[in-house]
């Protein structure tokens, strides 16, 4: 048979390729099982946990303090302005000048005042005289009760014709209601001017007061008599007082009005200029960080991100105590926490994470 076969070398040639390609898919089967039946002895991966970088801080005292900015005003401020008609006869002072209560300002033409005032004043004794003579009469019931009381009527009303006239006669001295600065003149001598005209404006600037809204939020933290600080824009510093809180949110803003009271005794002129001021509201416990490590929830609440002793992610919103360019004052946190200073960008809270402490001074 062989001897055949080897008359027909085409039928070896086929014969081998099957043999060879049944040898080859056989080992296929065979590695493709020992890999199956291999892998349930191999150690599943785990997912390599997140690195991130921890500082411990340490809770402080320090003083709380409210930051908003203000507006200087004068303690006191106002427009005198014209309660009879005239002419502007005198400038009695120039504006600029001190000057002290009662003090007159401005004058203007009596006109035929002081005739007037004269008449009634000769009529009120008129009537007086009437009456006493009536009430002699009266005694010995020559008149009736009637009379009596008609010609005390009409000495009544003469007598207020004549505080009228008196007083229309003071209107045209145009004097300082209080203590302060000419500040502002409106009108020109030989100026008509009209009642309710404005005449001339006077402040008080021995004290200031420093104006602000507060947001409704911190409003309740206020007490009158707190401290507080004025810091001008030229790096100057005031002390001042806490005298006013607004019992009612304005409308629009929904935020309140307070007033500071400062002590002015050099009569700096300060009114109107913008200032920052700081109230103090007393101690806390807070911490001291970067605002650059402060985020937001989802709900806008300000809050950091540290690690617990599960070592954790946690996220809890803070109090912004103070703040500036360089630090950030919070409360809220526990004591002693492991404030996350490096990836806290790239983990949530909830996630579990290795931790590294972070070099000194960084």
């Amino acid at each position: 048979m062989f001897a055949q076969l080897s008359k027909r070398p085409w039928i070896i040639a086929v014969v081998i390729a099957i043999a060879l390609l049944l040898w080859l898919l056989g080992g296929d089967r065979f590695v493709a099982r020992d890999s199956v039946e291999a892998e349930p002895d191999k150690p599943a991966a785990t997912a390599e946990l997140a690195w991130v970088e921890v500082q411990w801080l340490e809770a402080q005292p320090m003083q709380r303090q409210h930051v908003v900015q203000g507006q200087i005003e004068a303690w006191r401020r106002v427009e005198l302005r014209a309660q009879v008609s005239g002419s502007v006869q005198k400038l009695d002072q120039d504006k600029g000048n001190r000057v002290a209560t009662d003090q007159l300002l401005l004058s203007l033409s009596p006109d035929d005042r002081p005739a007037q005032v004269a008449r009634s004043e000769a009529d009120v004794r008129q009537r007086q005289s009437d009456v006493t003579a009536a009430k002699r009469l009266r005694e010995r019931s020559l008149i009736s009760a009637n009379e009596l009381m008609r010609l005390e009527s009409e000495l009544a009303k003469a007598r207020a014709e004549l505080d009228s006239a008196r007083l229309q006669q003071r209107n045209t001295k145009i004097k300082a209601p209080f203590a302060g600065i000419y500040d502002q003149r409106m009108v020109e001598l030989g100026d008509f001017v009209q009642p309710g005209q404005s005449l001339l404006t006077l402040v008080d600037i021995d004290r200031l007061k420093v104006s602000a809204q507060i947001a409704q939020q911190q409003v309740t933290q206020l007490e009158l008599g707190q401290s507080a600080k004025v810091e001008l824009l030229d790096g100057r510093t005031l002390e001042g007082e806490l005298h006013f809180i607004a019992a009612a949110a304005d409308p629009g803003s929904r935020s309140f009005r307070i007033e500071v009271k400062v002590d002015n005794p050099d009569g700096l002129r300060l009114a109107g200029a913008s200032a920052t001021l700081r109230i103090q509201t007393g101690e806390a416990m807070a911490h001291r960080l970067s605002p650059a490590l402060l985020s937001l929830d989802e709900s806008g609440r300000h809050g950091v991100k540290w690690v617990n002793d599960a070592q954790r992610v946690e996220f809890t919103p803070v109090e912004l105590i103070s703040v500036d360019n360089q630090d950030a004052w919070v409360s809220g946190l526990p004591p002693k926490v492991a404030l996350i200073t490096l990836g806290q960008g790239f983990v949530q809270p909830g996630q579990q994470v290795r931790t590294q402490l972070a070099a000194e001074g960084s």
